[in-house]
């Protein structure tokens, strides 16, 4: 198999139909008088990975399938173990293989210690008993603490008499502003999905439920419109189709 996903060596059969790879940027743009934009170059921020329709089979060996040692696993086996991985508090190593057709020569690969953030599963009744998975991914970077000592200042002595001087430390609170957010629109274009739009415009794919919720008429109304009987709660949005995005208290 020329090209196939791992986490923590544990293969799924069908690769995704998408996998993006987001690299944060840190680099800080500063003004210097008289000689206009530089830019402070800093270390790159996490990577993170949204993987979009990773199709899990349940009871159907697919002849386009990768399974590893021969072994069939149905859709079962890895929802437990993203759940599990889910609950873990230990990273995840995430791999991609890829190799040329003839399955020697190695390509390139993608190599990452991960956690999982968020994922969702979509069971349709068009893939019969098959389970679809859209998943977000974030790097993982080891790091450590460190102890500062703090030396106090020695007492002096003058014969008998113990002189100390005390220094009062004030802590400014600072007062919580509240701003009432503008409502928002979103119309939908080509490749858009509900989870897409959710992480893009606030901030978190699992957000999917609540813009379905706030535009389930309109997003019913599309779908009808195109020959179908419902949308499957939100899974087919077409292209055109004015959302409203929820207001997201931080």
């Amino acid at each position: 198999m020329p090209y196939y996903m791992t986490i923590n060596d544990v293969a799924f059969p069908v690769m995704p139909s998408k996998i993006t790879l987001k690299i944060e940027n840190n680099n800080k743009v500063i003004n210097l008088i008289n000689e206009g934009d530089v830019n402070l170059i800093k270390t790159p921020g996490l990577t993170e990975i949204s993987i979009d329709e990773l199709l899990l089979p349940s009871f159907q060996r697919y002849p386009f399938a990768y399974y590893k040692n021969g072994e069939f696993l149905n859709s079962r086996y890895f929802l437990g173990k993203l759940e599990g991985w889910k609950k873990s508090t230990s990273p995840l190593a995430f791999k991609i293989i890829r190799t040329s057709s003839n399955g020697k020569n190695l390509l390139f690969d993608t190599s990452l210690s991960v956690t999982v953030e968020d994922y969702e599963i979509l069971e349709d009744a068009e893939n019969t008993f098959d389970v679809t998975v859209s998943l977000t991914l974030k790097e993982y970077r080891p790091f450590s603490t460190k102890k500062i000592v703090i030396k106090t200042a020695k007492k002096t002595t003058k014969k008998t008499t113990k002189k100390t001087t005390k220094t009062k430390k004030t802590v400014k609170k600072k007062k919580k502003t509240t701003k009432k957010a503008k409502a928002k629109t979103y119309t939908v274009k080509k490749g858009d999905t509900l989870p897409k739009i959710a992480k893009k415009k606030l901030g978190k794919a699992s957000y999917k439920t609540k813009i379905y919720n706030l535009n389930k008429s309109v997003i019913e109304k599309a779908a009808k419109k195109h020959g179908r009987k419902s949308s499957s709660k939100g899974w087919f949005i077409y292209i055109g189709t004015k959302l409203k995005l929820p207001t997201i208290k931080k």
